[in-house]
């Protein structure tokens, strides 16, 4: 559940920031919602995580949109002050699926998802240690 003390969570506002995290290819596709990372370039005005949230037209109209968008925006401020790495930006992507499933399981899906995204990160370090 929500932290009483929940940290200041940044947002990415520019497009150029979007676009990097979606370069890096480094993502969790889950049946509520899509997770990408990537780590914080030099652009970055603080040393915690960043989040920002997409929901395309393909979701519904304007209120469907918009009502995933708040359901996201919940979901980190439950999940992130626990599971979030400071040097990541985070880009969450809404899905039709959003707005079907419980809460309860939304909060699972984006615990996997950040899960799956630092495991992905973990091995890509070994990877270039090891050579």
């Amino acid at each position: 559940m929500r932290s009483i003390v929940a940290k200041h969570i940044e947002r990415l506002v520019k497009r150029s920031d979007y676009l990097r995290v979606a370069r890096e290819r480094r993502n969790s596709v889950t049946p509520g919602l899509v997770l990408q990372a990537s780590a914080i370039g030099s652009s970055a005005n603080g040393p915690g995580p960043r989040i920002g949230y997409t929901v395309s037209k393909k979701v519904g109209n304007s209120v469907s949109r918009n009502r995933a968008r708040r359901r996201l925006k919940s979901l980190v401020k439950d999940v992130f002050s626990e599971h979030a790495k400071e040097a990541f930006d985070y880009v969450l992507i809404g899905r039709a699926k959003t707005l079907e499933r419980t809460y309860d399981e939304l909060l699972n899906d984006l615990r996997s998802a950040l899960k799956h995204i630092h495991r992905m990160s973990k091995d890509e370090t070994k990877r270039t240690e090891n050579g």
